[in-house]
């Protein structure tokens, strides 16, 4: 029997964690940046108010270019209640304070799974776990995507326990809870259906485990267990506007419709840029392997190793297990479209953390040796030091953490994307706010940025003296602007590993252990927007030469080379434009643009072969560059004789990833009626192809669209 002063130290001991923890994530969260999704979902969520206050129906209908009627996003729907209600002007500091409280609920809930299976020993490890997990606490300020769902699952998984563990007592309370916490995760994402097949899943389990004692209360546990679901399924109902409208189907829909609403975008993952679709299987568990403190890897070992030291506590052990095994399983088995990190599974981690701390709650247990034991929690607080570090050196920007075992952040660089969700934009932002340099005309200083409504958010106090634009990092020279900020999500990242980035003029750096994340840059020569200016005109001398003049300035100006390029191939200047790229490839050799038009300048040479070899490595490196398929497809046609068959392939490629236009059509159908098929046969050869595309890939409607295409130009109904 423990001794009083060890209860005291332990229970107490995370009482007093507990509330600092909570008070320093909501004072912590005030200096987050905006994430990428915010402006989204702050938006719907007033689409939300107005459709319970206006009768606006917005919010539940689901348009080609507006799908997120499809979330519930409860959290971001009553934090736009309280900013409304109190006329609060800094409506992100509210939401960031809802969403720390939010992740301070997660880390409690785990807490206290760990306390109903290993005391409170295991439940102040847990909340330490939690509290030097760089990655979870970082997003705790400010993704109220994830971080919401993760509370809801870890608190839907603690009261399946509570209420199993009641069984055949029906504790209301405890029934009450868990119909709240599943009706909170259906509320912010259809997903929470998950929570309802494990709350099944794991019922049944119990229920086998316990036969002998609840046989006779089957029939009634049965109705419980059904009741909290419609309960829980009712309440979210209210809360959803989508929901209200077809509280059936259209939850359905949202469910079975989600994957087609998935964005595809190019992720750095081990060192080359991937599009998220097509992400090797196990990119979220590595991801995951990489970014969470290795005490938790440790533990999780340590805790499966020692199953049969706790066979007593088997069951909770298998949903502890099952809720962060399964998930992630799943998401490798149907190669989910997944992308920034595992933010996605976040709400796999608090069962992840739980587990860890009752690993090492058991290593403690069965060392009997008191010097043993303080070893134990020397490497425990030694393996904490890495991740605790780096959240105190770099707080806000705790989401780019790498472990140890990845070598931290400077090898991670080029390697792995690092601020994806654009945290380090405010601080920037900030920077060019109190150090840019006055215009001699006094008219307002233009700072770009690709993320463009953070920076206008930090600026709305001072537009008098600033205005915003949008623009693109390789598309920085079309448009006028003094400053510009960019995150270096979605630089190459060969430039981030051969230090070819940050540009030319960059004033400031966001920095996180010496690795720049985000780049201010000074604009001091203006000649490449000038001549895209002049290009508009139809004025290509001076165009050319305000382009030559703005490489001159900075030799590593890819926009400025790539407009100059494209005036030289229109002119048919190959040996410009291959002297140009040839200096682009020197620092950014797998440049898709620079490699194309390279590709160009070669087949105008009549280099053939390497033209296509170009051509080739472009759809290795980007299978979804459809300029190269084309431009390979062209010159196969143009051989002496046409190779006809590598044509087609080239231009099936372009059905392949979706890029398929009217010319795309009229080549496939030239190449067929070469093969001697007639006008007809060709044109149904091509949407046959189509058809088979889209039924393989799930999207039934599109594929009866070319189906009826067919059996009306064969003469059919």
């Amino acid at each position: 029997m423990k001794s009083f002063s060890t209860l005291f130290s332990w229970k107490y001991g995370f009482y007093l964690l507990t509330a600092v923890s909570l008070i320093s994530m909501l004072i912590l969260s005030q200096d987050a940046g905006i994430s990428g999704d915010e402006f989204f979902h702050t938006e719907h969520s007033e689409n939300v108010l107005k459709y319970y206050t206006e009768g606006d129906t917005t919010a539940a209908v689901v348009t080609q270019s507006y799908n997120l009627p499809y979330y519930g996003q409860s959290p971001d729907t009553f934090t736009a209640i309280i900013y409304k209600a109190f006329g609060v002007d800094d409506i992100m500091a509210v939401r960031h304070i809802v969403n720390a409280f939010l992740g301070w609920v997660a880390i409690l809930f785990a807490s206290l799974l760990a306390k109903k299976v290993g005391g409170w020993r295991a439940a102040l490890l847990t909340m330490i776990l939690m509290l030097v997990s760089p990655r979870f606490i970082g997003h705790s300020f400010n993704n109220m995507k994830d971080v919401p769902f993760a509370a809801a699952s870890i608190m839907t998984i603690y009261y399946i326990i509570m209420f199993l563990d009641n069984l055949p007592k029906i504790k209301w309370s405890t029934a009450i809870k868990l119909a709240l916490s599943i009706a909170f995760a259906l509320s912010v994402r259809i997903g929470g259906l998950l929570l309802i097949a494990l709350f099944g899943l794991f019922a049944l389990v119990y229920y086998i485990w316990k036969r002998k004692t609840l046989k006779p209360y089957f029939g009634k546990t049965l109705l419980w267990n059904v009741g909290i679901i419609v309960v829980g399924y009712i309440l979210m109902v209210l809360v959803w506007p989508f929901a209200i409208e077809a509280p059936i189907a259209h939850p359905k829909e949202a469910f079975m419709s989600m994957s087609k609403f998935a964005i595809a975008l190019r992720q750095v993952f081990e060192g080359n840029s991937v599009w998220s679709d097509a992400l090797p299987w196990y990119y979220t568990p590595k991801f995951i392997l990489m970014t969470i403190p290795t005490a938790v890897i440790i533990g999780i070992i340590a805790a499966i190793a020692l199953l049969r030291k706790n066979k007593q506590h088997w069951f909770y052990y298998f949903v502890i297990l099952f809720s962060f095994i399964f998930p992630v399983f799943w998401i490798v088995i149907n190669k989910s479209n997944v992308y920034g990190g595992w933010r996605h599974s976040m709400f796999v981690y608090p069962p992840m953390v739980v587990c860890a701390a009752l690993g090492f709650n058991s290593l403690l247990e069965i060392v009997k040796n008191k010097y043993g034991k303080y070893a134990i929690g020397l490497v425990f607080c030694l393996l904490c030091i890495h991740p605790l570090a780096f959240s105190v050196r770099n707080h806000p920007y705790e989401v780019v953490y790498f472990n140890e075992l990845e070598g931290g952040i400077k090898k991670a660089n080029g390697q792995y994307e690092l601020d994806y969700y654009f945290h380090s934009i405010r601080e920037a932002t900030e920077w060019v706010k109190q150090n840019a340099a006055k215009k001699p005309d006094g008219s307002k200083v233009i700072v770009g940025a690709w993320h463009e409504k953070p920076v206008s958010y930090f600026l709305r106090k001072d537009t008098a003296a600033f205005q915003t634009t949008f623009i693109r990092y390789y598309e920085r020279g079309e448009k006028d602007w003094d400053y510009a900020i960019f995150v270096t999500t979605g630089i190459n990242p060969q430039q981030l590993k051969n230090g070819s980035y940050p540009p030319k003029n960059t004033v400031y750096k966001v920095e996180v252990d010496g690795v720049p994340i985000c780049v201010v840059i000074k604009r001091e020569d203006k000649s490449d927007y000038q001549a895209s200016e002049a290009l508009k005109q139809g004025d290509i001398p001076t165009a050319i030469s305000l382009y030559q003049k703005a490489l001159t300035y900075d030799n590593q100006n890819e926009p400025a080379a790539f407009s100059l390029a494209q005036i030289y191939l229109q002119t048919n200047n190959a040996d410009s434009v291959l002297a140009l790229m040839n200096g682009v490839l020197q620092y950014d050799p797998k440049s898709d643009q620079a490699n194309y038009f390279k590709a160009y300048s070669l087949l105008i040479q009549n280099h053939n072969e390497e033209a296509v070899a170009l051509c080739d490595n472009i759809i290795k490196n980007n299978f979804k560059y459809n300029a190269a398929y084309s431009l390979a497809a062209q010159i196969k046609l143009r051989q002496q004789p046409p190779d006809l068959m590598a044509a087609e392939g080239y231009l099936l490629g372009l059905i392949e990833i979706e890029r398929f236009d009217h010319n795309t059509m009229q080549q496939l159908m030239a190449i067929y009626k070469a093969y001697g098929l007639d006008e007809r046969n060709a044109a149904v050869k091509v949407y046959s192809t189509m058809e088979e595309h889209f039924r393989k890939k799930g999207d039934k409607e599109t594929a009866e669209q070319y189906a009826d295409y067919i059996r009306k130009m064969m003469g059919g109904n």
